[in-house]
């Protein structure tokens, strides 16, 4: 039986115009043929995740699965409309705006954690000193750490506010938004590298425990793919993101443009 859920609707916000990430900025993204600075993939997704976490509450972010890919830009202040119809147990998820389809994705929440080993993934640390952008940044088998990140007081309610989460779970219940471990995800090429505009192409997340506000978050990240398609460099990752350097949040694969195909030919 398929039905389908309420439509969310989220006024758009570029958390990243100031960021390094020129693909943010109005000017540069606007020479790779967008309209304007595109909001970040990561809180396109964070949106994606409102519908599950409504219907199936701490059990999603204790044990979710979620996969989003993204096919066109969300803009600042645009309007994207967050549609979902279940079927079968799986949510399947589209975001549009501007009466365009920007996002696809599903989620769903398996009967349980799937077993993950801390020590199946090598913990290092970020590079000491970040290089310009190359192949050789993300070689294939590579192990790459990242800074840990923190999210507590303020700038988790900042972070709430950023990606328009509106439901009181986090806040109720002193939650960390599994956003972040997304924004964790991309401080995987950040942290390691200094790139030019790029873009995140999609993500897959399975959900391993419910992250708290305030926890240390760290990644560890293997690189699966790095290859050129049509002109674009891609990088591929396959992580576990981990609270406090000891508790698994979740199982992360990471698709990336990290030289689009203007830059791939400079």
């Amino acid at each position: 039986m398929t039905s389908r859920l309420e439509t969310y609707r989220v006024e758009a916000y570029n958390t990243a115009k100031l960021s390094e990430n020129k693909m943010h900025d109005d000017t540069v993204a606007k020479r790779f043929g967008f309209s304007g600075g595109l909001v970040p993939g990561v809180d396109v997704m964070a949106y994606m995740m409102h519908q599950p976490v409504a219907k199936w509450g701490r059990a999603f972010l204790e044990r979710g699965l979620i996969e989003a890919r993204f096919v066109k830009p969300v803009y600042d202040g645009e309007i994207a409309e967050i549609r979902a119809e279940k079927s079968d147990g799986v949510l399947t998820i589209e975001v549009e705006s501007r009466g365009q389809l920007c996002a696809i994705g599903t989620a769903s929440l398996p009967a349980s954690v799937p077993p993950v080993t801390l020590t199946d993934f090598s913990a290092v640390a970020a590079v000491a000193e970040r290089k310009p952008v190359s192949a050789a940044s993300y070689e294939l088998g590579q192990w790459l750490g990242t800074v840990p990140r923190i999210w507590a007081g303020e700038a988790a309610l900042e972070y709430l506010a950023d990606v328009r989460e509106r439901d009181p779970i986090y806040l109720a219940e002193g939650l960390g938004h599994p956003g972040v471990i997304q924004r964790v995800m991309n401080k995987v090429l950040v942290d390691n590298a200094i790139l030019g505009p790029w873009i995140h192409v999609g993500s897959r997340m399975q959900l391993l425990s419910a992250g708290n506000a305030g926890d240390a978050i760290t990644a560890r990240a293997k690189v699966t793919g790095n290859y050129e398609k049509k002109g674009h460099r891609f990088v591929e990752l396959d992580a576990l993101v981990v609270a406090n350097g000891t508790t698994p949040l979740a199982h992360c694969q990471h698709i990336a443009i990290y030289q689009p195909r203007e830059q791939a030919a400079a």
